[in-house]
C-alpha cells in the first residue's frame, strides 16, 4: 500500500518536537537534585528513550532530543527513587571521551541516541551523527565514524550543515 506524501504532516511533527526541546529549561527548572523524583522526572518528560541500569541500583533515563533538537540528557535516579544528576550529554568533554575502539553501544551510552546514522557499505563504515550547539550558538555535527567490526576508528566535528542557517532560516 502506498500512502501519499502529507507535507502538512511532516511540518507539524517537525513543530511539535521543537516545541518539546523548547520547553525543555522550564522542565529543568522545576526539577530539583536529591528531591525531585522519578514520577516528577517522568511527568515532565514523559516516557524515557532507554532506561540504563547503573551499579548500586541506580538507573540513568535516557531523553533524546536529536535530529531536530542540539541536547541530549541523561537524568540518573537513584536507588530511593530521587533524582541525583541531570546532564545535557552532547559536550566538548563527553565527545574527547569518544576513543579509537570504543564499541558502538559505550557511544550510545555516552551521548544518547544519534541524530542520524549512515552506513557507506564502499567505504565499510557507518557514521552516526550528533547535532550540537558550540559557544556562541554556532550549529555544529560531531561524528562517529565505525568500522565493520562497530567500533570506533575515528571522530571529527564540523558544521552542521542541515542547521536553519544554511537552510535559509533564522
Amino acid at each position: 500500500m502506498h500512502l501519499p506524501f502529507r507535507p502538512a504532516a511532516i511540518a507539524a511533527a517537525l513543530v511539535s518536537l521543537l516545541l518539546v526541546a523548547a520547553c525543555d529549561p522550564q522542565r529543568i527548572s522545576e526539577l530539583r537534585e536529591g528531591v525531585s523524583t522519578e514520577a516528577d522526572v517522568r511527568d515532565r518528560f514523559g516516557v524515557p528513550d532507554n532506561v540504563w541500569n547503573e551499579p548500586g541500583g541506580a538507573r540513568t533515563l535516557e531523553y533524546n532530543r536529536q535530529p531536530a533538537g542540539q541536547v541530549n540528557y541523561m537524568i540518573t535516579v537513584g536507588p530511593d527513587g530521587r533524582m541525583m544528576a541531570l546532564r545535557q550529554v552532547l559536550t566538548p568533554e563527553n565527545f574527547a571521551r569518544v576513543v579509537p575502539g570504543m564499541g558502538m553501544d559505550e557511544v550510545r551510552r555516552l551521548l544518547g541516541k544519534p541524530a542520524k546514522v549512515t552506513p557507506y557499505t564502499l567505504k565499510n563504515e557507518t557514521h552516526a551523527d550528533w547535532r550540537y550547539l558550540e559557544a556562541p550558538n554556532q550549529a555544529r555535527v560531531f561524528t562517529a565514524v565505525y568500522g565493520p567490526d562497530q567500533r570506533v576508528l575515528r571522530t571529527q566535528s564540523g558544521v552542521d550543515q542541515d542547521a536553519p542557517e544554511f537552510k535559509g532560516g533564522r
